[in-house]
């Protein structure tokens, strides 16, 4: 099956390089498709350079910062306008190991979402200071409870999806970020009755560069679950 695993970036010069050299070290049929926010350390520039060399690596440049949700969802357009039949989300810092990724593809034969699961076996995060991790931790309950999603870590950004799921999912309507786009991304599949699975994996804090977290975030991921629970009861999901 054609897999192309979404990478959105910005100021990840110290990490798109050896990311995509790892990813290829897997020796799997897999593509790349780098979503660069015009970041100022010139990281776009090496992205460009990456896909010149290799025509596994595609590059979308966008004007400035927008987020993370429009990232992925300029991604999945391209991947469904492409032909793919996985796709894949991924972070650019090395928090998500590249290993992992012959386990997602193996998953998803009997799946539509492959979630990579922080929190279903115990608490697997390193380097995280307690304040975060117990963020993170508290998030994902929340999430539970307020929605009924039947994941241990729904705020997770390391994920394979079938095409299908997205063909699906009306993207146009999905606006959230960060947190709760990942909330909503797995809601929605869930809600229309797709199969949402969850792998075990080992989270790792960023190698290089700065974390994207905010207050911003987090508090659009607190009204967000509530959002979803008045959407769902309305029969508009």
């Amino acid at each position: 099956m054609k897999s192309l695993i979404i990478v959105p970036t910005y100021n990840e010069k110290g990490n798109v390089e050896r990311l995509v050299g790892a990813l290829f070290d897997l020796d799997r049929d897999i593509e790349i498709l780098i979503v660069d926010d015009n970041s100022p350390d010139g990281t776009g520039e090496i992205a460009d350079r990456l896909s010149a060399g290799d025509r596994r690596v595609h590059v979308l440049h966008r004007p400035g910062k927008l987020g993370l949700g429009s990232a992925y969802i300029q991604g999945f357009n391209f991947a469904l306008n492409h032909g793919y039949d996985l796709i894949f989300e991924m972070d650019a810092d090395f928090s998500h190991d590249p290993s992992y990724i012959p386990r997602f593809l193996e998953k998803i034969q009997d799946c539509d979402v492959v979630l990579g699961s922080r929190y279903i076996q115990g608490v697997n995060v390193i380097n995280w200071p307690m304040s975060r991790l117990l963020l993170s931790y508290f998030a994902n309950l929340y999430t539970r409870i307020v929605t009924g999603l039947p994941v241990k870590d729904a705020t997770g950004g390391f994920k394979c999806f079938r095409r299908e799921t997205l063909e699906a999912v009306d993207l146009d309507q999905v606006k959230s970020d960060g947190y709760s786009f990942q909330i909503e991304m797995t809601f929605k599949c869930w809600k229309k009755g797709f199969r949402v699975c969850e792998i075990p994996i080992i989270f790792y804090e960023r190698q290089k560069g700065r974390s994207k977290m905010s207050k911003k975030i987090v508090h659009e991921a607190v009204w967000m679950v509530w959002r979803l629970r008045l959407l769902s009861l309305l029969r508009r999901i």
